[in-house]
């Protein structure tokens, strides 16, 4: 039978622009789907000529990676769909052991809370600050010295148990997606780059299949129409394959077939052995590196998304920092009512000026809050906290709730992925067939 095809084969008038069909298709399958993976996530900002009130929300005419341009969105389903069910921000602010950062802060602004309490009454009233006797000064300098530690402490009690009230935990994560792209295209690319180098390669191998078919559907129907239309089907095709073999099945599915070899670490690497029916466990790549992926897009969360910096920020500056400065009144203010301050102050200031004293010191505590919120060290020492609790909990995930880490970006254009597939792969069929099949026929 064999000799028979290839008899036919070697027979026809084609034949040898025929036998280039396979590698052709393997290698344009292979660069066309490399480069529609490229264009999932660069370039990172918008490249080209911006046109303003163009049809469907596009910028102009250019490109921008789709990941990168949606980053919001995607961004948004990776918090509903899966780290929203991980454990609410409560429970990580907990995790990251508050008094302990508390006493952090206030050894931060202890140090420097003289000069803060000069700046914030030289901005207020000079004069009145620089005229009142040194002793009475040093007095609320050490009456603040003192009561900061209790102040402090209060405080971020109070923070850690109407957390949920005071950040937008989606918002958070949301806002620092679009402020930094880069760190969306990064976390895709560190946590599913296995996935994306198989989706390339596997395409060759899809493709060099594809193109054998091809080969023979040109023997049966010899019209040159049918190399630019079937290399679009397959171009078409093969991005849909390789996509849904990284995600599916979702769930392992035993396959039993005959095991003739068995693999060794060392060389000859494969021996033959006893036939034998054994199980092999089917299921999409990314849903099987569920351990391998966990390790790695906790990392990512810990140090570059629920970061003790980021929850602050949103807290301090954020769309509910209103509700935050409202509970620093509430401790703050009982300082400033105490016996020396207010009686000192208000009557240098009077009423109203006392008042707006009052404001300027919660922006400057804010302020200086935030400072040795910053440090590197508290925070690396506050996201090793939580590590191993994202990291436990994904790997808890089920399989259909843990695809949603990697599967938006992918979903969210994957039309446009494989559509251009198709395009790339006519363009590629009209190629070949002016180039091989046209001078060989002597067209």
């Amino acid at each position: 039978m064999w000799s028979t095809i290839w008899q036919t084969l070697s027979e026809h008038p084609e034949f040898i622009a025929m036998l280039t069909i396979p590698p052709v298709t393997a290698f344009v399958t292979w660069v066309h789907v490399w480069m529609a993976l490229q264009m999932l996530f660069y370039p990172i900002k918008f490249w080209g000529i911006k046109i303003a009130n163009m049809p469907f929300g596009l910028p102009g005419i250019g490109w921008q990676g789709i990941v990168p341009r949606k980053a919001g969105k995607i961004s948004g389903v990776i918090v509903d769909q899966t780290l929203s069910k991980l454990g609410s921000l409560d429970e990580f602010f907990q995790a990251m052991e508050p008094e302990e950062m508390a006493d952090f802060i206030t050894q931060s602004v202890d140090a420097n809370l003289d000069e803060l309490i000069d700046e914030i009454m030289n901005e207020r009233s000079e004069t009145l600050w620089s005229n009142i006797p040194f002793a009475v000064r040093r007095r609320i300098y050490a009456y603040a010295h003192q009561e900061l530690p209790n102040i402090m402490q209060s405080m971020v009690v109070d923070m850690t148990y109407q957390i949920e009230d005071l950040v937008d935990m989606r918002q958070m994560i949301v806002r620092t997606m679009e402020n930094d792209r880069r760190l969306m295209v990064k976390m895709f690319l560190k946590v599913g780059q296995k996935e994306i180098d198989f989706i390339w390669h596997i395409s060759a191998l899809i493709g060099f299949v594809f193109g054998i078919v091809q080969m023979f559907i040109f023997l049966i129907l010899p019209q040159h129409w049918t190399v630019p239309f079937f290399a679009a089907i397959w171009g078409f095709m093969t991005n849909w394959i390789a996509i849904w073999m990284v995600f599916n099945p979702v769930d392992p599915v035993p396959v039993r077939y005959i095991k003739f070899f068995r693999t060794s670490k060392s060389f000859p690497f494969i021996m033959p052995q006893m036939p034998h029916i054994a199980t092999y466990q089917w299921q999409g790549g990314f849903m099987k590196r569920q351990s391998e992926v966990s390790e790695v897009f906790a990392e990512i969360v810990v140090n570059e998304l629920v970061t003790l910096e980021n929850i602050m920020n949103e807290m301090m500056y954020g769309s509910r920092a209103a509700l935050t400065r409202e509970l620093m009144k509430d401790h703050l203010y009982d300082v400033l009512e105490s016996p020396i301050v207010s009686t000192t102050l208000r009557i240098g200031l009077g009423r109203r000026e006392f008042g707006q004293l009052k404001n300027s010191i919660i922006d400057k505590s804010i302020d200086a809050t935030m400072v040795p919120i910053r440090d590197p060290e508290l925070n690396e020492s506050r996201a090793s906290k939580i590590f191993g609790l994202f990291r436990d909990r994904l790997n808890a995930l089920s399989s259909h709730e843990f695809q949603n880490l990697l599967r938006p970006a992918f979903r969210e254009d994957e039309t446009t992925l494989i559509i251009l597939g198709g395009l790339t792969g006519f363009l590629a069929g009209w190629l070949h067939l002016v180039l091989v099949f046209f001078p060989m026929s002597g067209h």
